[in-house]
């Protein structure tokens, strides 16, 4: 256990100092007017030193399944959510996503000014409905754009064992897009999840499942979904 703490307080760390450098991209972007393609690549940059910061400091791996399951055209993307590991990763494995995320996610510093101005689409939720509002119509600027939407359906962090529900709002993207909805399944938090003392190493596993086509009653979309990553999550016990 004390060797799992100390390489976890070793990343943690590394994080902070490599976080610090991209202060100085802050500056310069402001300067520049803030061009969002370049501060997207500015933020994969940052994203994959911390991925690899967690495969040589930690152990933390990942690998991908069914990947060529990816719909060629913008989608939505529902995946679980049991750590801050998928947060991150996915700046990464979607270079473009527009990642549907709680507005507490702006307190960490410096990377929020980033992901405010890539953009990404944050919500208030104690707003109710405006905040709703806001997540369809920022959803559809981003496909319109040619960038897909990611959100957590389950609305935070789940512990690994818990079963995967589905919370108020995808229902209604769903609905409203018109688009193929893509279900991901993680098991990051065998690794990195809530009640752990540190970041454990080992392989987290991505699970691309089969897309799930626009035009379905909602309802029946959503028992779909959870039923698919439910059974995913299963196997990768």
């Amino acid at each position: 256990m004390y060797h799992i703490n100390l390489k976890s307080h070793m990343f943690d760390a590394l994080f902070a100092g490599w976080t610090i450098w991209f202060a100085l991209g802050v500056i310069v972007f402001w300067l520049a007017g803030s061009p969002r393609k370049a501060i997207r690549a500015t933020t994969r940059l940052w994203v994959r030193g911390v991925l690899l910061g967690l495969k040589h400091v930690v152990g933390l791996d990942y690998v991908e399944t069914g990947r060529d399951l990816i719909p060629t055209e913008p989608c939505l993307i529902v995946c679980n959510h049991q750590s801050t590991w998928e947060t991150l990763a996915f700046l990464v494995l979607f270079p473009d996503v527009a990642i549907v995320a709680k507005k507490e996610l702006l307190r960490i510093p410096i990377i929020s000014w980033y992901l405010r101005k890539s953009p990404m689409i944050i919500i208030d939720r104690e707003t109710g409905s405006k905040s709703l509002k806001i997540m369809l119509n920022q959803s559809r600027e981003a496909l319109s754009g040619g960038r897909s939407v990611l959100i957590f359906p389950e609305g935070t962090r789940m512990k690994e064992l818990e079963p995967i529900r589905f919370k108020r709002g995808v229902e209604l993207l769903y609905a409203k897009l018109g688009v193929p909805v893509l279900p991901v399944l993680v098991n990051s938090g065998k690794f990195w999840g809530l009640g752990q003392p540190g970041k454990r190493g080992g392989t987290i596993t991505v699970s691309y499942l089969p897309p799930i086509p626009a035009g379905m009653p909602a309802g029946l979309f959503v028992r779909k979904a959870e039923a698919q990553l439910e059974a995913e999550r299963t196997r990768l016990m």
